[in-house]
């Protein structure tokens, strides 16, 4: 059975019976993860901001785990609602970003360019 061609002109990603094997752009065009890699760097050069998701303290990722930057330095403090704040930095196209986590019941991370080069 031949697979799909996707909007971006390749086939589904491999994946796991959870996940769909491409991302969805918000014209309701299907891509491969690559492409969606692809795309979403593009965004962050762009817009300068993003969302990603703080795996372990270390390594901050994409959703789908391709884009996978290591944290430069990370520090907890407290929050009023949250509980818990974690404030850290990486670098990405060669400036210093800061991400923001709130609580420890999730793993999103609202994250920006800040004006320092690395």
């Amino acid at each position: 059975m031949a697979k799909e061609l996707l909007f971006c002109g390749h086939v589904e990603s491999e994946h796991n019976p959870i996940t769909r094997g491409y991302g969805i752009d918000n014209d309701g065009n299907k891509h491969c993860y690559d492409c969606c890699l692809a795309i979403e760097v593009a965004a962050m050069q762009r817009d300068k901001k993003t969302i990603l998701y703080l795996v372990d303290k270390n390594r901050v990722t994409n959703w789908i785990g391709n884009l996978s930057i290591k944290i430069e330095t990370i520090k907890k403090s407290w929050h009023n609602m949250a509980r818990t704040r974690y404030d850290f930095w990486f670098i990405f196209d060669g400036h210093l970003w800061h991400g923001v986590q709130y609580g420890d019941n999730t793993r999103i991370a609202h994250c920006k360019q800040t004006k320092t080069l690395a």
